[in-house]
């Protein structure tokens, strides 16, 4: 019985291999693993437009749309008119840079102590206006105590941005000591490098005088409120003018320190030195008038601005 189950077993099996091994001559991928080697191609893409031209490097500009200068399109337009949102156009470009401004400082306000007569000193300034145009208000002027003051003057200019760290600066200029005398005043004021402040006037008198005063300071933060501030400040002069006590060429220096704390970043306490030598023609005005060219002073006193 065994033997004949085996029998039966091996003629069937006899009877498959002949129809597997033909089944597998007539299959191509038999024995074949389907990925092996074989690589599908691609469907069919449409044609790139950019093949065969360069894409344009990042410093070549964009090109100009056709309908460049029509504006981008405005939705407020469409529902209230562009003639009803003109003005909230104008009123948002004057919000966002074009607002006028007004300010006035105390840059030097201060009490004097010196050989002989002790003294007192003001610079300030003011201005009214915009990023670019501005109308300004300078005075300076000193004098000692019990006696005539020695200079005070007062300019009223017009200031126009020439650049990002400089104003160029037109007007008049009235003296009222030592003498009333009138003259036209041109000059740059701005940030120069390095920080300093610089400001630089020419004068031309009604008299035919003509002179020039240069004056610079730089802040020197020792901490967040105390501030350590040299200033520098020269008097030229194309001639002689006696009666001013001016001489030819280079007339003053005045170099100083003063060391300032700022109790508030708008108002700060302050005590220095100062040093102002008068030169050549000059120093022989000021002696001709019992003056010493050379004078030190210690100074005390407040700078503001608000």
């Amino acid at each position: 019985m065994k033997r004949l189950f085996c029998v039966t077993i091996l003629a069937v099996a006899g009877a498959a291999t002949p129809a597997l091994a033909q089944h597998s001559a007539h299959d191509p991928h038999t024995g074949h693993d389907p990925h092996a080697g074989h690589v599908m191609p691609p469907p069919d893409l449409p044609p790139d437009p950019h093949a065969g031209h360069q894409m344009p490097h990042g410093s070549v500009p964009p090109p100009v749309p056709a309908d460049v200068g029509t504006g981008p399109p405005r939705a407020a337009d469409a529902i209230w008119g562009a003639e009803a949102m003109r003005a909230s156009r104008e009123l948002l470009r004057h919000e966002q840079g074009g607002q006028t401004f007004a300010s006035l400082r105390a840059d030097r306000l201060e009490y004097r102590a010196r050989d002989g007569a002790n003294g007192y000193l003001w610079d300030v300034d003011g201005w009214y206006g915009g990023d670019r145009d501005k109308v300004w208000i300078k005075s300076e002027g000193e004098g000692a105590f019990g006696e005539a003051i020695d200079s005070a003057e007062v300019q009223l200019l017009y200031s126009r941005a020439i650049g990002p760290w400089f104003d160029l600066q037109a007007g008049v200029r009235q003296e009222f000591a030592p003498r009333d005398r009138t003259a036209l005043a041109v000059g740059v004021q701005g940030l120069a490098p390095y920080l300093f402040e610089l400001d630089a006037s020419a004068f031309l008198s009604t008299k035919g005088d003509l002179t020039a005063r240069i004056e610079g300071e730089v802040d020197q933060r020792i901490t967040q409120r105390l501030v350590l501030q040299p200033r520098a400040e020269i008097v030229l002069a194309a001639q002689n003018v006696p009666e001013l006590g001016i001489g030819a060429g280079l007339d003053t220096v005045e170099l100083g320190v003063r060391l300032r704390y700022e109790l508030a970043r708008e108002f700060a306490p302050y005590i220095g030195v100062a040093q102002e030598w008068k030169i050549g023609q000059g120093a022989d005005y000021a002696r001709d008038d019992g003056e010493d060219p050379s004078v030190t002073s210690f100074v005390a006193g407040v700078r503001f601005w608000f």
